[in-house]
């Protein structure tokens, strides 16, 4: 399932960016040089042809710890104006769809020392300063973009976002508006996030985007039927509001970006953190929705990226458990309100130039 209203957005952020002077726009294409594509799958049939490995164990820790997307804030203070944020977005509509919905679309690939590694080259219109420029890109077999069967993506409305993670090389890859067709690989921003890595609040650096709007890592906010499976998620989650309900102009840390917001100086901003609040009774849930709405009250939620279905999951085709055997579906958190939450203390709001400066 498509996050709907999640493309039209980002263009919207890449329009407004191209007026900026300080940031040009550039795309690259990878160019598949005798790639090594393993026997299973002919180079004429491409990667996508061959089944993708599903025997791979869970990862529930992407970065050390101490990292801010696995930090315990069940008892972090709750920021002065989270009552006023909470009660103007509550009559503003709520969540995208007015229910807390989750999307599925999104797949996260597993790499490993058998990985065809193709190489690349940088068109006009990558985005050089947020990106980071790979000199090979993994591209595992049997995988997929976002709300795409393959790599193959004609579709320009989706935001066909790619995610590989390597441990082997303590890697995450990702990628927005990518494609694989006739032998090239091409996206619109490309960045690598370093496993072994606490990054600062800063982030990549201030005023730099990512595969995702808030400048977050995408793939370590998304939780996954393996997780469910287990009873047990470590770390905070993903999540999107309409356009016109994040504040515009600003971001908070550890957000560095934000995607051409156009709410009120009276909405929550990028890189707010929702948490459930306690006092709300997570049995009422069904089972499955009780191990989302405890991370929820433990590590609460971030605005991530601006779109109608609020919550997103990882695609289970790549997961050994089955959101369908685990009786979890798009609407199983829908009882839960914007007014059941609270916005954990926000740092100081940061002016947005999209003028990238990047961390070293």
């Amino acid at each position: 399932m498509q996050n709907e209203g999640r493309s039209k957005v980002r263009m919207a952020r890449f329009r407004r960016v191209s007026l900026a002077p300080a940031l040009s726009i550039m795309a690259f294409i990878v160019g598949l040089a005798q790639p090594l594509v393993p026997a299973q799958a002919t180079p004429e049939q491409g990667p996508e042809a061959a089944q993708a490995k599903t025997d791979l164990p869970a990862a529930p820790q992407y970065f050390p710890i101490g990292s801010v997307w696995s930090q315990d804030i069940s008892q972090a203070p709750v920021d002065p104006k989270s009552a006023s944020m909470i009660d103007w977005l509550a009559a503003a509509g709520g969540w995208g769809t007015g229910k807390l919905r989750v999307d599925f679309s999104i797949r996260v690939l597993q790499a490993d020392a058998s990985t065809p590694l193709v190489p690349f080259r940088r068109a006009a219109d990558f985005y050089e300063k947020d990106s980071d420029i790979p000199s090979r890109v993994p591209l595992p077999v049997g995988g997929g973009m976002e709300a795409e069967p393959g790599y193959d993506c004609p579709n320009t409305r989706s935001d066909r976002n790619f995610i590989v993670v390597d441990r082997s090389h303590a890697k995450l890859y990702e990628a927005w508006q990518a494609n694989y067709s006739k032998g090239a690989f091409s996206a619109s921003s490309f960045v690598i996030w370093d496993l072994n890595r606490i990054y600062p609040p800063s982030g990549r650096g201030d005023q730099c985007g990512s595969a995702d709007a808030a400048g977050f890592p995408i793939a370590p906010l998304l939780f996954n039927a393996d997780e469910i499976a287990a009873g047990t998620i470590n770390h905070a989650i993903r999540f999107t509001l309409p356009i016109g309900r994040i504040r515009s102009g600003v971001f908070v840390h550890p957000a560095t970006h934000a995607g051409g917001p156009s709410g009120p100086d009276a909405a929550p901003p990028y890189g707010a953190r929702f948490r459930l609040k306690a006092s709300y009774d997570v049995s009422s849930l069904p089972p499955a929705a009780q191990v989302v709405a405890h991370a929820m009250q433990r590590y609460g939620m971030f605005i991530s990226d601006a779109g109608n279905i609020a919550l997103t999951a990882q695609n289970d085709i790549d997961t050994k458990a089955k959101y369908s055997e685990l009786g979890f579906d798009t609407f199983s958190l829908q009882n839960l309100k914007v007014t059941d939450f609270e916005i954990v203390k926000m740092e100081k709001p940061i002016d947005l130039t999209y003028e990238c400066v990047r961390n070293r």
